[in-house]
């Protein structure tokens, strides 16, 4: 996650963990989610394939997560994503997500 993305997300008062700082980078995607789950946080990546894939998985399990949020972190700035997650986090509530 971009280190600008995180301050302005954490200026708004949004608990935000990084995976360096949760102790996951570099490990496997479900262990990722496994962190948020453990949290109850929503996780955000740019690998929508991986995810959709664990996600569609975790759910024919009966498994929930309190939700993914998976962005093209390539195609849009950094002030269009945090717009976006300000816009969803205003729109939804902690059990819609």
């Amino acid at each position: 996650m971009d280190a600008d993305l995180v301050e302005a997300l954490r200026s708004r008062r949004f608990e935000v963990v990084t995976a360096l700082e949760a102790g996951t980078l570099n490990r496997p995607d479900d262990e990722h989610l496994d962190y948020a789950i453990r949290d109850a946080r929503v996780l955000y990546s740019a690998n929508a394939r991986d995810f959709c894939r664990i996600h569609t998985e975790r759910l024919s399990r009966g498994e929930s997560h309190a939700g993914i949020i998976v962005v093209e972190q390539q195609r849009y700035s950094i002030g269009t994503r945090l717009y976006a997650l300000l816009r969803l986090a205003a729109e939804r509530s902690a059990e819609d997500m």
